[in-house]
């Protein structure tokens, strides 16, 4: 019982905002509107919900490898896509019967963390870091993206599965779950959005625990000095690899997930606008917090939605644009500035009473 108190005590620590019955009792508010969303709005708008679900995982991947260890990547969407296709080549081969997509979906995320290891043991090991890290993984994306646009003819395939160049792999299966009376299919809108959003909050959690952990710790002091973390007697190396492997997975899983949301994925999801969005949600979140990044995301996602209505190259642009005033204005991030803004003028009317 101690030990799983100390287990739980680490949802609050110092690596994360928010803490206190005050902060845990919007947490469940939140969580009870959002089970209770799906009886208030269409099926269509359940499914875009879904739709920005699926980004967030790879948003807070790149938190931890950003936000908390401080190693800029661009690689998120390469890991993305190698799960998403992994996942396409699977099912399609040995469909879905017996809740195997479950099976896929793991074997797909691993395919991709086994990816992140061998890339990052060369670019860690190897001492790239700062810039030059960003340049390298936006290399590999790229050339991910060229390489699958490229196989478009009928000698690229695996098994029965073709990879159709810039068209993309479709009509891969849903998620099942094996049930005693038949498969369990999560789809259409409502089941999948069950399934993600339970996913999502094991996640947050999840990660709470472990970046208030030693490791977490760790992490932060690797982020603010990664010369007096080695002095202290840890391998800088190692942990860096390990949270790089952790934030490949999580795209890994948002892969999986928009792949079996829409039935299909293409090179696209790896070009350099994908590559850039997700810096873009996660630096206006605030990088350095879980709960800022998920926030974030999700804003950010759907006002990036809404200008797409108007035209893609507006919503690029004003992307960019809010890119420059967070920066310029708060770099820590806007959720970040606002929240910590809250605190201050709680301490003062605190104060005052």
């Amino acid at each position: 019982m101690n030990a799983l108190s100390r287990f739980l005590s680490r949802l609050e620590g110092p690596q994360t905002l928010g803490r206190g019955p005050l902060f845990w009792g919007g947490f469940c508010v939140v969580l009870a509107a959002a089970c209770a969303y799906p009886l208030l709005v269409d099926g269509y708008t359940v499914g875009n919900t879904v739709y920005f679900f699926t980004w967030v995982f790879m948003a807070l991947g790149l938190s931890v490898i950003w936000g908390y260890c401080g190693a800029l990547s661009f690689g998120q969407t390469a890991f993305f896509g190698i799960a998403g296709y992994g996942y396409g080549i699977l099912t399609l081969n040995f469909g879905s019967d017996y809740g195997f997509t479950l099976v896929a979906l793991v074997l797909a995320v691993a395919l991709a963390a086994l990816f992140a290891a061998l890339l990052g043991y060369f670019l860690f090991f190897g001492r790239i870091s700062g810039v030059f890290l960003g340049i390298v993984t936006l290399s590999i994306t790229l050339v991910l993206e060229r390489f699958m646009a490229q196989t478009a003819g009928p000698e690229w395939k695996i098994g029965t599965a073709r990879l159709n160049g810039f068209n993309g792999m479709s009509n891969m299966p849903s998620l099942t779950l094996p049930w005693p009376g038949g498969d369990i299919v999560l789809f259409p809108d409502v089941p999948l959005y069950f399934f993600v959003l339970g996913l999502l909050v094991v996640v947050y959690l999840g990660l709470r625990i472990l970046v208030n952990s030693a490791f977490g710790n760790v992490l932060v002091a690797i982020r603010e000095n990664p010369e007096r973390a080695e002095m202290l007697g840890y391998d800088v190396r190692k942990y860096q690899l390990v949270a790089f492997v952790i934030g490949a997975a999580l795209a890994g899983l948002s892969g999986v997930l928009y792949t079996t949301w829409g039935q299909y994925i293409t090179p696209s999801s790896m070009s350099m606008t994908a590559a850039a969005l997700p810096i873009i949600w996660v630096a206006v979140g605030g990088r350095s917090d879980l709960t800022t990044t998920l926030i974030g995301t999700i804003v950010v996602l759907s006002g990036f939605q809404t200008l797409t209505i108007y035209g893609s190259q507006y919503a690029l642009v004003v992307m960019g644009l809010l890119l420059v005033i967070t920066v310029l204005a708060a770099p820590r991030g806007l959720i970040m500035a606002c929240a910590e803004g809250l605190a201050r003028l709680g301490r003062r009317n605190g104060g005052k009473a």
